[in-house]
């Protein structure tokens, strides 16, 4: 790190707990905190709301409404709505909608903070000993600031593999993707997660020739095989080339076009060639930079280590969100906020059950799942009973003409208590509160077979998957010898 030039002399400003990083972790841990009656300090070295607010979730979830209304638009006629003139995608209007939803989020945070009392201070963050950190903006040593707590919430940054490194230009990452002003004719995209497949359908929609390449054998590779192939097949259906189990080899600049050779095994290289290529496979945390070694705070394989209450290995400084590893999701690190602020005031808390945590991708249809999937279970020993429910014969989704997709349940056969729940179709991350739910209260599929769900909705189709793994139960006893 460059030389620093001192700026102020004042002493040292001193707090109960110092945040550094305002993402969903980050101040939620803040206005906790606050609330208990600590005097907080907050360093941001970004935009208020980190890389969520600013360049992940929100802008994203906007960019994917307006590509979704696009697609309505253009179905008009299936649904009766006759001399819809085809839209045309203006990118640049669309973008500049998303950085104004993003702006509105940032400067609800700013007021959130600023009503709790919590102190803001804009710069970098940089340990000095395990107790002191100064505050670094632009090489200048702004102030120094102690606390007896703190906790790091600094976020992630994308992953690059050798060969395929940003460069800002044609090799972009999904930051770069944000704010295109255009819509490109061709898309590579690298990476068949959340964030890949959410961009891949979003350019789909907007009127790019996309490929989505992923190395593991299927997309989503976290998620249930079954799920993973219906989104496949949705995508293909969309006009995305799927190339999974497959690699990119010889990336180089051609032109203002990017070239490269997609390998497959069993198959010869193929040349592909296009506009842009977008790499989407995965963040390290940001770990370096902050000085850690000055506080004693280990980290390993880019991530910082905690133990099950966040706990680094300074025991007066927690790390939560995405700097921290697992599960990278924002509501994850609003759960660890809580966890790691009851911990500093003495309040106890239980570590966070990954079980419990429900995973979305926000695509159409979109994905939502909640615990193990059917395999995961079988191979912790459960014997399960499966249960699903096609969309294609719900009256809501007729109605809506999203006939895509399914719920598929998976309960213990030993107690019937629901282990997983996975639901892939239109309004998925929406029904999955209702199973989060479920899961964590350990109910069976008795009890969601019992409950009376509205007619018409898209949510009876839980308990239909329910009652289909009751049928399960029933149909496997039969056959069992007496």
């Amino acid at each position: 790190m460059h030389a620093l030039q001192e700026l102020s002399e004042a002493p040292d400003l001193a707090f109960d707990l110092i945040v550094i990083g305002s993402g969903p972790g980050g101040y939620e841990a803040a206005l906790r905190a606050a609330k208990a009656g600590m005097k907080v300090c907050l360093i941001e070295q970004g935009a208020l709301g980190g890389i969520c607010v600013n360049w992940g979730c929100i802008p994203t979830k906007a960019l994917l409404r307006s590509a979704e209304v696009f697609e309505l638009c253009n179905k008009a006629a299936s649904l009766g709505i006759n001399n819809v003139q085809p839209g045309t995608f203006d990118l640049a209007a669309v973008v500049k909608r998303s950085r104004n939803v993003a702006m509105k989020m940032s400067k609800g945070v700013a007021f959130m903070l600023r009503r709790a009392g919590v102190e803001v201070r804009q710069g970098e963050a940089l340990f000095t000993t395990p107790h002191h950190l100064d505050i670094v903006r632009d090489g200048v040593r702004l102030e120094s600031v102690r606390a007896r707590h703190i906790i790091i919430a600094s976020g992630a940054h994308a992953r690059t593999l050798p060969g395929l490194e940003p460069d800002g230009n044609r090799i972009i990452t999904s930051r770069e993707a944000l704010a295109l002003k255009s819509v490109p004719t061709s898309m590579i995209v690298v990476g068949g997660g959340a964030i890949g497949v959410e961009m891949a359908w979003f350019y789909a929609m907007a009127g790019t020739s996309v490929t989505l390449v992923e190395m593991m054998p299927r997309l989503l590779p976290l998620e249930d095989d079954e799920i993973a192939e219906v989104l496949k097949r949705s995508l293909q259906k969309a006009g995305i080339i799927v190339a999974t189990g497959a690699k990119l080899q010889s990336v180089a600049p051609d032109g203002d076009k990017v070239k490269a050779l997609l390998v497959a095994e069993g198959t010869d290289p193929q040349p592909l060639r296009a506009d842009y290529l977008l790499v989407a496979v995965g963040v390290r945390g940001n770990c370096s930079g902050l000085g850690l070694e000055h506080a004693g705070v280990a980290s390993a394989r880019g991530f910082i280590v905690t133990d099950s209450l966040c706990r680094t290995s300074a025991g007066h400084i927690f790390a939560i969100g995405d700097v921290r590893g697992g599960m990278l999701l924002a509501h994850k690190a609003s759960a660890e906020a809580l966890i790691a602020v009851q911990t500093i005031a003495g309040i106890p808390s239980h570590p966070l059950d990954d079980s419990m945590i429900p995973r979305c991708v926000y695509a159409e249809p979109s994905v939502a799942s909640i615990g193990l999937s059917e395999k995961q279970a079988e191979e912790l020993g459960f014997t399960v009973h499966v249960g699903r429910s096609m969309f294609a014969s719900s009256g809501k989704a007729n109605s809506y003409g999203n006939l895509e997709g399914l719920v598929k349940l998976v309960f213990n056969a030993a107690d019937g208590r629901l282990l997983g729940a996975h639901v892939v179709g239109y309004g998925a991350v929406e029904l999955i509160g209702e199973l989060t739910l479920a899961r964590r209260l350990a109910v069976t599929a008795d009890i969601l077979a019992d409950t009376v769900h509205a007619h018409p909705t898209l949510s009876e189709a839980i308990k239909e998957a329910a009652e289909n793994a009751l049928h399960d139960k029933a149909s496997s006893l039969e056959k069992k010898p007496f």
